[in-house]
């Protein structure tokens, strides 16, 4: 897709005019007046927001796509914008969302004679100076979100922990990105028991992928992103349902985030020291598996009783947030398709946040406000710890009581006990891991939480 900015008024030559409308009914159709066809959006009475306006962004072009319209020409004075939101946001937010809504993973469909219906050309006018910086950041944000779709959509079978690797190395190419990639010897040199107990029962090699951009001050403490890499989860010993093994090929979607939104830093030339560390395995059942009753023993040394094999998220987190202290940083944060329940807590519309920093939960909700990830608190009570305190180890990665409730609360407070010592937050989108309808995006990974990871890279 390529944004075009014209400063003529005679719109109906460059392709199907948008007009955006205030109807009681939200709709959207096809309109014939003369020689000029009108892309009718009607979305409805209430106040525009911030929230609106980005679903507003991406109808236009789904409906574009739809009606197999391959260029469209809008104005930007006809389009209701808050007024909190400047030319440069709205530039920003107007590129990375029609991007994100032109997006459909195809790499495993036979190309159809008539192409894919992607919209190719956008016309844009009355757009000033702001908004065409704000449109090439937009850009930037919007492919690095696609391509971790693609990532994230990729079958298991095509997306091993070392294809992830290389996956990853090539995106980093051209970017100032150094790239390590350790083995499994690596990490048992590193004592990580953690991540290394998981990947016994695959014939894959676990991998921890690092990536280090330093672009900010010499001696400037970094920020460090830890994202979650399963390949596949099939839950190991304690094996998922028919219903819950389908998508778990996305489960190393926070992988993918983390990975992306700092190629996206990146290429924005965002001047800060930035980490990312990526422990990448698959969970599979087999001979040779971790059992539940098996005692880990993690990088920090810490013990950890197996409870649920299913719960071998937060145990290859444990490792990465424990190497994350070599860094000596001033903010981690972790991203993670992590619990179901997080899911039950929250619906598909926001993705769970979780710190016994009240302030720093309160600037990512800010944050994730302004960039369309939105993030909502659940609690990190002290009392919630006796959870997760092991019988015969330190830790248990599952509530020893038994309780089914609270799941996305316990695997919390369980990475606090190996994010000790710095500043830290833990996000949970497992609710954001697919689009759903109202999103207008396509089926399959929805991206999260990458704008809002990007916004976080250049503000804290």
């Amino acid at each position: 897709m390529h944004f075009i900015f014209k400063t003529e008024e005679k719109m109906s030559q460059d392709g199907v005019v948008v007009r955006v409308v205030f109807e009681k009914k939200p709709d959207a159709e096809i309109v014939k007046d003369g020689k000029t066809k009108f892309l009718h959006i009607s979305i409805g009475t209430k106040p525009i927001t911030r929230r609106l306006l980005i679903i507003l962004v991406r109808k236009i072009i789904t409906t574009a796509r739809k009606h197999k319209i391959k260029k469209i020409a809008l104005a930007l004075s006809d389009i209701p914008t808050p007024k909190d939101i400047s030319p440069y946001e709205l530039g920003s937010l107007f590129a990375e969302n029609a991007l994100m809504a032109n997006f459909e993973f195809n790499s495993f469909k036979t190309r159809p004679k008539e192409g894919w219906g992607e919209v190719e050309e956008v016309f844009i006018y009355g757009a000033d100076s702001q908004f065409k910086k704000g449109a090439a950041r937009g850009v930037v944000v919007g492919e690095e979100v696609n391509k971790s779709r693609i990532l994230s959509n990729t079958p298991g079978g095509d997306m091993t922990p070392k294809l992830l690797a290389r996956k990853i190395k090539e995106a980093c190419r051209g970017t100032g990105i150094i790239v390590k990639i350790l083995g499994e010897n690596e990490m048992k040199r590193l004592k990580m028991g953690a991540v290394l107990g998981v990947a016994r029962g695959s014939e894959e090699e676990a991998q921890f992928i690092i990536l280090e951009y330093k672009k900010g001050k010499k001696g400037e403490a970094p920020i460090v992103l830890v994202g979650k890499g399963v390949t596949f989860d099939t839950g190991g010993l304690n094996l998922k349902p028919t219903g819950g093994i389908l998508d778990m090929h996305l489960d190393m979607s926070g992988g993918a985030a983390v990975a992306h939104a700092i190629i996206a830093a990146a290429k924005l030339k965002v001047k800060k020291n930035i980490v990312g560390l990526i422990p990448a395995v698959e969970n599979m059942p087999s001979g040779s598996s971790y059992r539940p009753g098996d005692i880990l023993k993690s990088m920090s040394g810490k013990t950890i009783e197996v409870l649920n094999t299913d719960a071998e998220g937060r145990l290859i987190l444990a490792d990465a947030l424990t190497h994350a202290k070599k860094y000596k940083p001033r903010l981690v944060v972790d991203v993670a398709t992590l619990t179901g329940a997080a899911v039950a807590a929250l619906g598909q519309r926001a993705s769970a946040i979780l710190s016994k920093d009240e302030k720093l939960i309160e600037t990512c909700m800010k944050l994730g406000e302004e960039s369309g990830e939105y993030l909502w608190p659940l609690p990190l009570w002290d009392e919630y710890e006796d959870e997760v305190k092991g019988n015969f180890a330190d830790v248990a990665n599952s509530a020893v009581s038994g309780t089914r409730y609270g799941d996305a609360i316990h695997a919390a407070m369980f990475l606090s006990q190996f994010a000790e010592g710095y500043k830290w937050a833990h996000i949970d989108m497992a609710p954001r891991m697919v689009a759903i309808s109202s999103d207008h995006l396509a089926k399959g990974s929805a991206g999260a939480p990458i704008r809002f990871l990007v916004k976080l890279l250049e503000n804290f």
